[in-house]
This record gives structure tokens, C-alpha cells and sequence, in this order.
């Protein structure tokens, strides 16, 4: 689904659409998971993605994180499954309730949100299957790279899921995984041993470590 952009910012994101069309030069972009990347799941079970826009809470530095790469000239897009929705946890309309409120939270700066609704494990008949926009496939990132006219190249992707990076791997851009020291998340939700052969191009702690890494490699420097 490609979530809206809250009322109050059509008029904004327009002229800044008008302004990317002017200029037919592709963007560079940092795409970005959206739970335990940028806001907190808020200790729910694994598996239970947010559903209610009263609680979220970003983690620590990540506003921060983002307003410098925004400041630095990336295009920033926010890619998520959303599973819950096929089973039957939320509707597509709390994802567009909790998308609105992330984007109050972190200041506008985000240029697009993208989430996939569908599980091939769903209860909900609807939205029961595999989808191209289904993390680790690269279809949300392909999609708001045409939208947006992103050069997927010089961007990259930020997750705590190896299907993050495997998604921006296929996609073609440069890789980091949220990772605490330890055993690092595997596309199913479980455990990998360290020592297992990874597609990743950088590890972080968190978002603004991520964020440190990926301005240090900008090349050319963008505008800061």
C-alpha cells in the first residue's frame, strides 16, 4: 500500500515533487524499516507489529538520525511489511493512522511510505499470499524508486531483519543491518550464529550509528 502523506502536507510534498521533476537527475535515498528501526515495538509479541498510533515511541537518536540525512540530500522512504493486517491484527487504515503520526513525530521527513499488508500465512482471505512488496522481495523499493526517481546505486537500505538487506541487496543499493552485538535476526524472526554468511555491507547499533556510516560514505558529498 502506499500510504498517504497527512493532509498538512500534500501542498509541501507536492512542490517538492514539482521540484524533483525540474531536476530530471536521479536521488540517491535511504530506505528505511519502520519498527525496531525507527520507532519501538513497544515489547509486543514477536511477530505483532504496531497497530495503534498512541504508542509510538522513536528510539532513541533516530529523529535526530534522519533529520541528517535529510539535511544531507537523501530522499528518505519508509518500507514495511505489515503482516498483521492479513491476520486480521489491524486494518490498512491503522497503518495510515500510524504512519501519520511517525511522520508528526520525526518533523515532516519523510518523502514516502510504503508498506506491505499481505502474509502468506494470513487469516484474512484478502491479503492471505505472497506479494513482490513482501520484505525480503524488493518490490516497495522498486516502486518508490520509480515514484520518486531514486538511483538505487547511491542508496541504501537501514533494517533489523536480514530480509532488509536482502531486499535492498536484490534493489541494488549499499546494505546496513541494526544489529546488537550476539546473534543477529534472520529473515524468519529467529537467530543466526554470527559467524553465518551475511549480504550485508555494514552492522550498527542502532539508527544513528547508521546514519554516521552512511554520511561518511556519500560520494560525492551531497548537499549538508
Amino acid at each position: 500500500m502506499r500510504c498517504r502523506l497527512p493532509a498538512q502536507r500534500c501542498a509541501k510534498h507536492s512542490h517538492r515533487f514539482a521540484l524533483l521533476m525540474h531536476d530530471p537527475s536521479p536521488k540517491p535515498a535511504v530506505f528505511l524499516d519502520r519498527d525496531d528501526t525507527l520507532i519501538r515495538c513497544n515489547g509486543l509479541a514477536p511477530g505483532n507489529d504496531l497497530g495503534d498510533p498512541a504508542l509510538v515511541e522513536p528510539l532513541p537518536g533516530a529523529v535526530e538520525a534522519c533529520r541528517r540525512l535529510k539535511d544531507a540530500g537523501f530522499l528518505l522512504v519508509v518500507i514495511t511489511n505489515q503482516g498483521g493486517v492479513a491476520r486480521g491484527r489491524y486494518t490498512e487504515a491503522d497503518v495510515q493512522r500510524v504512519h501519520e503520526r511517525i511522520d508528526a513525530v520525526f518533523q515532516g521527513v519523510f518523502d514516502a511510505f510504503r508498506a506491505c499488508p499481505y502474509h502468506p500465512e494470513g487469516t484474512v482471505p484478502k491479503y492471505a499470499r505472497e506479494h513482490p512488496w513482501r520484505k525480503p522481495s524488493p518490490g516497495m523499493i522498486l516502486d518508490a524508486a520509480q515514484e520518486l526517481n531514486i538511483d538505487l546505486a547511491r542508496s541504501w537500505t537501514v533494517g533489523d531483519k536480514e530480509r532488509d538487506a536482502a531486499a535492498g541487496r536484490t534493489a541494488g543499493c549499499a546494505t546496513i543491518l541494526i544489529s546488537a552485538p550476539g546473534p543477529v535476526p534472520a529473515p524468519g524472526g529467529g537467530e543466526t550464529p554470527e559467524t553465518a554468511p551475511l549480504s550485508v555491507d555494514h552492522f550498527a547499533p542502532d539508527l544513528r550509528a547508521a546514519a554516521d556510516i552512511i554520511l561518511s560514505h556519500a560520494d560525492p558529498p551531497l548537499n549538508r
